[in-house]
């Protein structure tokens, strides 16, 4: 049985690969620390973590996407922030035009992410560990589900229309 691409059209060319990562970088990285020295001084209690993720995906050329991951954690103490860290770390992949047109959308909604995570992960914890406070250290994400959600978000909005 001879192979086939992933569109079914045709022989497999085993030289493209279905994802290419071109170029990754820290699109915007912002860190603020308005209460080191109460920090320092030691707090009583534990504060409140907050994590938020966020995933964009602009195309930019044919078969080119831009993939942003946006990551923001922030602390509270007390009704006052110790710190806010935003990173938003990008990636321009390709995508080979032997994949089908409706494998796409969750290649670079979930796959980008997922390959651009890691060193979004160690560019937050380094921010955060030379800012003065111990390093915020990211749990693995589902970017499964968080496509899933955006999309079961996109259909009610639709819905609703």
């Amino acid at each position: 049985m001879a192979n086939t691409n992933l569109n079914g059209k045709g022989p497999l060319n085993p030289s493209v690969p279905p994802l290419l990562i071109k170029a990754q970088y820290i699109k915007d990285l912002s860190f603020e620390n308005p209460h080191m020295l109460e920090i320092l001084q030691g707090l009583k209690g534990n504060p409140d973590i907050s994590v938020n993720v966020r995933v964009d995906v602009h195309p930019v050329a044919d078969h080119d996407f831009e993939v942003v991951l946006s990551l923001q954690a922030s602390a509270k103490h007390e009704e006052k922030t110790l710190f806010v860290a935003e990173l938003s770390y990008g990636g321009i992949f390709q995508v080979s035009p032997d994949v089908p047109e409706e494998s796409i959308k969750p290649i670079v909604s979930i796959e980008c992410p997922r390959l651009l995570f890691p060193f979004a992960r160690n560019i937050l914890a380094d921010v955060t560990r030379d800012g003065g406070i111990p390093p915020v250290f990211l749990h693995p994400i589902d970017f499964v589900g968080l496509y899933q959600q955006k999309i079961q978000e996109e259909n009610q909005g639709v819905s609703k229309e």
